[in-house]
């Protein structure tokens, strides 16, 4: 069974934007979906609507409300959840692929998106 949340959880989770250094995920839901089992490297989460979950890891639980246009870190995980409020959830993730180092030499030189 894969992990990765795009392959284990289609309908909720896709791919917007990737690149060798990050990967962004679009998530949505309605109240009383569930998450199977997934994992997320290191990343920033973005919360595009305020929502109310609970997440699920190992045998224990936590509930989470957020407001929407918050940005957070979330360090590496696993876990499974489910949309236990009254709202959809709709948020980004923009998940890191490598460890921090040292700027590459084209950094610096580019301005603006690219």
């Amino acid at each position: 069974m894969s992990l990765d949340p795009v392959s284990s959880n289609p309908d909720h989770y896709r791919i917007v934007f990737e690149n060798d250094r990050v990967r962004v995920l679009e998530y949505t839901d309605v109240p009383g979906d569930r998450t199977t089992p997934h994992q997320h490297p290191d990343s920033v989460m973005i919360t595009m609507s305020s929502f109310a979950r609970r997440l699920h890891a190992g045998s224990g639980y936590r509930d989470v409300e957020l407001s929407a246009g918050k940005a957070m870190w979330l360090p590496a995980q696993q876990h499974a959840g489910e949309n236990v409020g009254e709202s959809p959830t709709h948020a980004l993730f923009v998940e890191l692929k490598e460890t921090p180092g040292a700027p590459s030499a084209a950094e610096g030189q580019a301005l603006g998106p690219q």
